[in-house]
């Protein structure tokens, strides 16, 4: 048996192609998954909110994802954003800081809708994603991150995923 030369340290941007390529794709977009999403949240509490609220306004805005406009009960809600939200996200504990500022109003029959002033959080909150995708983006070519993402969408077909 051969040896083979490990792989640069983790956080390394050195390394050969070849040394590069042997990184396990699931580790590699894993580590990139949690710093995103830890980045993108962090951005998002230091202006006051959190990343479920936000999906929350977004999801009942008929403005954005909403085909409607119309209120969803939290299942209802829970069930819309099920490719996206993650274990440790309390929907009914953000609706209810929602609800208590005003952004969203609950009915009688438990469904959620947003308000005026949820709609003008919203995009007040939609400013914000260009500052946090530049950051994120800053020293990376569009080329590059378009070959990354069509690269990523061979791996989720060759893994037999829903492509994105």
């Amino acid at each position: 048996m051969g040896t083979t030369t490990p792989p640069p340290r983790p956080g390394s941007e050195q390394g050969s192609v070849d040394e590069l390529a042997r990184y396990p794709a699931a580790y590699v977009t894993g580590v990139a998954y949690e710093a995103l999403i830890a980045y993108t949240r962090a951005r998002q509490a230091e202006k006051g909110y959190t990343q479920p609220q936000f999906w929350l306004l977004r999801n009942l805005s008929v403005n954005d994802i909403s085909p409607d406009g119309q209120g969803m009960t939290l299942p209802g809600l829970q069930k819309a954003m099920a490719a996206y939200i993650r274990a440790e996200d309390d929907l009914a504990a953000e609706a209810a800081v929602l609800v208590e500022r005003g952004w969203l109003r609950r009915d009688d029959e438990d469904r959620l809708w947003l308000t005026e002033d949820g709609e003008r959080a919203r995009v007040e909150f939609s400013r914000n994603g260009p500052a946090i995708r530049a950051a994120l983006h800053e020293g990376i070519d569009e080329a590059d991150y378009a070959t990354t993402v069509r690269v990523l969408r061979q791996l989720i077909r060759n893994a037999g995923g829903t492509d994105v």
